[in-house]
């Protein structure tokens, strides 16, 4: 069977390994014209870890990522508001979790794919997706200088992400995504120095809570760390990239020091800022032989912690539904979005109702909500993400 995939990121890169991996013959083709970083790091959890298990790639993830072993809230002028022992979650799945830049993660993921004889066609943006007779469908593509191609398969995947998904646009029509009320300002930090090695910087994720404000740091290594600025914001402005330092100085310049020292000391080049969109769930995720994945499918806001995880679990349920169904692809795709629509969904939601909580502008809204976190059951919340995160994957969850 000859596949498509449309989209070079995670979930391309991971689906078409898999889809390798079990006999198909793949094309790759990415937009931009070299490998795309967007978003600047990501926490593989213990069911993505499986996935890249699965994949053959765990041990070299494991070789450039960090490895969190807790998650501290803290208010914005340095008021614990307790923390969770990570090493629950993963001894109730059964993997470890590890926090690597997204540049990293793709890097392991294209060699991989390119070990298997498959090489990522740059620069080939799509125009247009048809059907090209019962058992076929084509893409339009058009590279840099103008030249275009039509190129047919079996089935053609879409993983272009959550902005501009053309194959979203061909399966749901005129379905925009959302915009959800906040701007994250994302960024790198790393240093030459130990600085890192210090106990300000140690193998917690730190997630800092204002008013209407939230600030993320996600250590990954002894000098290096990602992280993420957001306030809300109900209008969408202007991007320019000189002034992001400076807008996320005057922001957070009286929040703690973990928060100015990432700030001041990650370059304005490695720092990129996002309206924040996700998408209302969908249960149409295919039509004809066209069917879209990860972002592109089910896009969760970043406080859902598992957008990257998501897309990668999608290669591996994708590339089996596609083996056991290798003559009847609309049974196929049926039985694929069966099996991911309700869970990706969830993830979704709760993603949205976090979302609205720490960028609520309420001062006494936030002093509550800080309040309750001091009270929570840390032991209970880890493992309810672990059930919900393991959902239909062969994971231990106790």
């Amino acid at each position: 069977m000859d596949v498509i995939i449309l989209g070079g990121g995670v979930a391309g890169v991971s689906t078409a390994i898999a889809l390798k991996q079990n006999g198909f013959n793949v094309r790759v083709f990415e937009r931009h014209k070299v490998a795309s970083t967007i978003g600047a790091g990501v926490v593989i959890w213990p069911n993505a870890a499986y996935v890249l298990e699965q994949l053959g790639v765990l041990n070299q993830i494991e070789e450039v990522s960090g490895r969190p072993k807790a998650m501290r809230r803290v208010s914005s002028t340095g008021e614990p508001l307790g923390a969770m022992n990570l090493e629950l979650i993963n001894s109730q799945m059964g993997y470890e979790s590890f926090s690597i830049l997204r540049r990293d993660l793709q890097e392991v993921l294209i060699s991989k794919l390119e070990s298997l004889g498959v090489e990522i066609e740059y620069g080939k943006s799509v125009v247009d997706i048809c059907n090209s007779g019962v058992d076929k469908a084509t893409v339009c593509l058009v590279d840099p200088t103008g030249v275009k191609e039509s190129v047919s398969a079996d089935v053609i995947i879409g993983a272009e992400g959550r902005m501009a998904s053309q194959t979203r646009t061909y399966v749901l029509g005129d379905n925009q995504p959302v915009y959800q009320g906040f701007i994250n300002w994302i960024g790198v930090y790393e240093s030459n120095s130990s600085e890192l090695d210090t106990p300000l910087f140690d193998s917690s994720i730190l997630d800092y809570w204002g008013v209407g404000e939230r600030f993320g740091i996600v250590p990954v290594g002894p000098n290096k760390a990602y992280w993420a600025g957001g306030i809300a914001s109900k209008d969408i402005g202007t991007r320019n990239p000189e002034h992001y330092k400076d807008e996320l100085t005057s922001i957070f310049s009286e929040w703690p020091e973990p928060v100015r020292k990432v700030i001041e000391g990650t370059p304005v080049s490695r720092i990129n800022k996002v309206y924040v969109h996700d998408h209302d769930p969908a249960e149409k995720w295919h039509k004809n032989n066209v069917i879209m994945i990860g972002d592109a499918a089910h896009a969760p806001l970043p406080t859902s912690g598992q957008g990257a995880c998501q897309a990668l679990e999608d290669a591996i349920y994708l590339a089996q539904c596609l083996r056991d169904h290798q003559h009847d692809i609309s049974s196929a795709f049926e039985q694929f979005t069966a099996s991911r629509f309700q869970k990706t969904t969830s993830i979704i939601m709760a993603a949205r109702g976090l979302a609205s909580s720490l960028f609520n502008p309420d001062p006494q809204f936030c002093h509550a909500r800080n309040e309750s976190s001091k009270q929570s059951d840390f032991t209970a919340a880890a493992r309810g993400m672990a059930q919900l995160w393991g959902q239909g994957l062969p994971l231990t969850v106790n």
